[in-house]
């Protein structure tokens, strides 16, 4: 691989093209906006001693002093560096100080099962492992890693890893950065089918993500933003860098129940406030929370899937600011955001939840295919389909399954919907979800959701015998009224009686979203059983 090394750590880059570099990132926010706060719900395992108040320098300088113990400890640039550890922003941290070494970070998930990270460390090159007791001593503990791993690194004092920490006061090393056309961060796909893809990012086609977010980014630019994402997933680093460019104040939140984010917000007062979808839905209950803590919000974003239509209402109503909007972005791992839309408090109250926004101009290009890969008429149901400057550079160790995704440059999005005339894309399914009997499993959810307020979540999935089965949640430990539910499906598609599950046991991916096969494939085992 191509890389080239600066003079110094604040040395201006010289390429041969441009690319969005995760290593620099905080650094040149840093002498930009310095003094800027950076609140954690959560001290970081790498320096507990630093607390939760910090500031944009403070964490440019422990990414400096974090690469300088990557590089005392042997790490070069274009190895690959697989961070596995317990969920923290010390993630984002790593990331960054890997990065800044010239070194690719690969960003495994911490509710990764043991055998999945296996799986997907074999895929890599004889990568370093950094991680931590917890990890080493739970899912990781009957792995055997030899000849996998190169050496694994722990934050803590992990037993049979090295400490970070016996590298601490190393000199830091000069910037390294890769040429934008070389891997540079690898992530990997939610999983909801299967064990997950290693996705392969380069910092050209980051670059490319992160133009359009920084247009979308720019009327709330300095806002406050309060983040509960998943640091492993690449759209995470997008909205960082777009928020450190910008020089806003940072609420980062590992905890996302409402008692402790309720606090938090009430006194950080956010502009900007992004999460998943699944946790909005359980931060509707902040609506009307004491201290009013959305009550400044500006701007919600959602990413990852859709959000339900009644969610959107509540998080619009909470803000007492006079036009907040919620933009939803909808796209994948492979593509960054292929489509966006705005929902305003007088769109949302007769808002179309399957209807997920239009291409992004310059950016990216959406189309719906026959099974041929013909261009549909528009309100006629096929495959959706994108072209996008964001898309990543291959599957690593899967690159017959990349190209078979893609079709003269059209990447296939696994979802099933429809144009309007005037091009908006609306999503009817996952193609693998389909039933037969439903013309649109989410759209049912989304009225069900609409109609019945005490619902966490509904998920409807193919049962034994293919026939649509809800797996419903109620908010507490209520049980679900039958009489509501008989009210609220009356003149829905006919479904098997609703399975009841707690919001906790349904299988999720690092993001939230639920793992429908799996789901599928307990109700079939339970019905042979």
């Amino acid at each position: 691989m191509r890389h080239q090394q600066q003079a110094g750590p604040s040395a201006p880059p010289v390429l041969a093209g441009r690319g969005f570099y995760l290593g620099s990132m905080l650094r040149e926010a840093a002498d930009r906006h310095g003094q800027v706060f950076v609140t954690l719900d959560r001290p970081l395992d790498v320096a507990p001693a630093a607390g939760t108040d910090l500031t944009y320098a403070t964490l440019a300088d422990l990414v400096d002093e974090l690469s300088g113990r990557l590089w005392e400890a042997g790490v070069r640039p274009s190895e690959e560096v697989a961070v596995h550890k317990t969920d923290n922003v010390d993630i984002v941290l790593l990331t960054c100080a890997i990065s800044r070494i010239g070194a690719v970070p690969v960003l495994l998930s911490p509710g990764l099962a043991g055998p999945v990270v296996g799986q997907l460390l074999e895929r890599l090159h004889q990568p370093w492992l950094i991680t931590d007791r917890a990890k080493l001593d739970g899912p990781l503990r009957d792995a055997d890693l030899t000849g996998v791993v190169r050496r694994t690194l722990s934050v803590d004092d992990a037993p049979g890893a090295e400490p970070l920490e016996k590298y601490a006061g190393a000199a830091t090393p000069a910037a390294v950065r890769l040429h934008p056309r070389d891997p540079s961060l690898i992530t990997h796909s939610s999983g909801t089918t299967g064990v997950p893809k290693l996705a392969v990012h380069c910092p050209h086609t980051m670059w490319n993500r992160l133009v359009p977010q920084k247009a979308m980014g720019w009327p709330t630019r300095g806002e406050t933003a309060a983040l509960h994402m998943s640091f492993v997933h690449s759209r995470f680093y997008h909205l960082l860098g777009v928020l450190l460019h910008f020089g806003s104040p940072l609420v980062l939140i590992l905890d996302p129940e409402p008692a402790n984010v309720g606090p938090l917000l009430a006194r950080h007062r956010p502009g900007i406030v992004e999460t998943h979808p699944n946790t909005f839905v359980l931060w509707e209950e902040l609506a009307d929370a004491p201290g009013a803590p959305l009550s400044r919000v500006r701007s919600y974003g959602s990413t990852f899937d859709a959000i339900h239509p009644r969610t959107v209402r509540r998080l619009l109503d909470a803000s007492h600011r006079r036009s907040p909007w919620l933009i939803q972005l909808y796209g994948q791992s492979e593509t960054g955001p292929v489509a966006f839309q705005w929902f305003t408090r007088r769109s949302a109250a007769r808002a179309d939840g399957r209807r997920v926004g239009i291409g992004i101009p310059g950016f990216t290009r959406v189309r719906v295919a026959d099974e041929t890969g013909r261009r549909v008429a528009p309100g006629t149901p096929g495959r959706i389909e994108a072209r996008t400057r964001g898309r990543i550079l291959t599957y690593l160790g899967a690159r017959d399954r990349y190209l078979r995704q893609l079709d003269g440059g059209w990447w296939q999005m696994g979802d099933m919907g429809y144009q309007s005339r005037w091009g908006a894309l609306h999503l009817i399914d996952r193609e693998i979800d389909q039933i037969d009997s439903v013309h649109s499993n989410l759209e049912v959810e989304d009225t069900l959701m609409s109609r019945l307020e005490e619902l966490r979540e509904v998920v409807i999935v193919p049962g034994a015998d293919r026939e649509p089965v809800p797996v419903v949640c109620v908010r507490g430990e209520r049980p679900l009224d039958p009489r509501r539910w008989q009210e609220a499906t009356a003149d829905l598609p006919a479904m098997a009686e609703p399975r009841q599950w707690r919001f906790e046991d349904l299988p999720m991916t690092s993001t939230w979203k639920v793992k429908r096969v799996e789901i599928t494939r307990t109700l079939t085992e339970g019905a042979r059983t």
